[in-house]
């Protein structure tokens, strides 16, 4: 089990909204790309934080952003509110604005695939909230099991709905789950099933890499990244790119939040 402080009852999005609030204050937004794959958000010294764009949650018909206008030119804090919305693209404008403010290059930061800091033993049972391609092969070498929850309706050969990781992050030792659960807001009920789990990784583009959000929290990894090249990844999203596209252009970081409970825990 994870070894960490206090537990800040607050949502996850109210924290990070909280956390940046006095950085956010200081920011002006220069520009919004909302993009079928990504949503990007520029601020006006140049940083550019990513979230992913939920579109088939979309409403409005073709005006899918029914919110504040227009946005550039605003201070960061009137976006970074978006985060608390309910709709899935003003929330994800609210996490791109987040990630612009805090996603930069640090001294910390682990560089590399996420694989190379998760501490994933034989004996563990895995639970994968969102697919992440490139780690099933290489999971299912490393534990006893890999069980992969997406947004389905009915199970498939490979995937199982999300709405069943409640009750199976319980039973896992090692809890992967994708950052745009802050987006839809289903984070913390998914935190909360899976405090009982030796590590627990937030994990994406869409992942803010503020430890401080987490600690208290069951989180003991973030890995997001960095953006490398600012013009080309804002290229990218206008063009309708994705992870693979995007991928030249940015650096995978991880922080590691909490300590990891030693062997004979578990």
């Amino acid at each position: 089990m994870n070894e960490q402080g206090p537990h800040d009852t607050r949502s996850t999005a109210r924290r990070l909204v909280d956390h940046l609030a006095h950085a956010a204050r200081e920011a002006t937004v220069a520009e919004v790309r909302i993009g079928l794959g990504y949503t990007a958000v520029r601020l006006a010294d140049g940083r550019v934080g990513l979230a992913y764009t939920f579109r088939d949650q979309a409403r409005g018909g073709c005006s899918v952003f029914d919110g504040i206008r227009p946005l550039t030119g605003r201070p960061a804090s009137d976006l970074l509110a978006l985060l608390l919305s309910a709709d899935a693209i003003e929330a994800a404008v609210g996490l791109a604005c987040g990630n612009a403010l805090a996603n930069r290059s640090e001294p910390t930061q682990l560089t590399g695939d996420i694989l190379e800091h998760l501490d994933v033993r034989p004996r563990d049972d895995v639970a994968m909230v969102g697919n992440f391609g490139p780690l099933v092969g290489p999971l299912r070498n490393l534990a006893r099991s890999l069980t992969i929850f997406e947004r389905v309706d009915v199970p498939t050969e490979s995937l199982r709905p999300q709405h069943e990781a409640l009750t199976a992050l319980p039973r896992c030792q090692v809890a992967i789950i994708t950052a745009t659960t802050i987006i839809n807001h289903t984070v913390d009920a998914l935190l909360d099933a899976a405090r009982h789990c030796r590590e627990v990784a937030l994990v994406g583009a869409s992942t803010p890499m503020v430890p401080e959000v987490f600690r208290g929290a069951e989180v003991t990894l973030l890995s997001g990244v960095v953006i490398a090249a600012p013009t080309e990844v804002l290229r990218t999203i206008s063009e309708g790119g994705g992870t693979r596209q995007l991928s030249p252009h940015i650096r995978k970081v991880s922080i590691r939040v909490g300590n990891v409970a030693p062997a004979s825990e578990r």
